[in-house]
């Protein structure tokens, strides 16, 4: 079971960017697909991109799609959430999440199929 530390998030303005990760330690990181969620207030915890252990493959949530990219380095056991031109409907606490492998990637915005999670960060995003 890996264990899992967000970072990197804080306030930005509007139409800034900003990267925030994701470190893992304990299990076999490379066997992990990795997801984002994030959460805002008042509201339910919401599906935002994910990759697979290889990299190989990625999805996104409509809202975030051609404005965020998740990647890996799996020698640093890190998993990244790009995010550009941000929108103050994007505030919210980002969590990141790992599932260990076998894991199809109709499934990944799946949150209750995520064995670890992190505490999560901030990210605010004034207009």
């Amino acid at each position: 079971q890996v264990q899992l530390v967000e970072s990197g998030g804080g306030l930005v303005q509007a139409g800034e960017s900003l990267r925030v990760s994701c470190a893992a330690s304990g299990g076999t990181f490379s066997s992990y697909a990795m997801g984002w969620f994030r959460q805002a207030p008042g509201k339910a915890r919401e599906f935002v991109a994910a990759i697979s252990g290889s990299g190989r493959i990625s999805s996104y949530a409509d809202s975030v799609k051609g404005r965020f990219t998740i990647s890996r380095d799996n020698a640093k056991k890190t998993v990244y959430l790009q995010m550009t031109s941000l929108k103050p409907e994007d505030t919210a606490v980002y969590y990141c999440a790992g599932r260990p492998g076998p894991f199809y990637s109709s499934n990944y915005p799946e949150a209750e199929a995520y064995t670890s999670w992190g505490q999560g960060t901030q990210v605010t995003v004034s207009s």
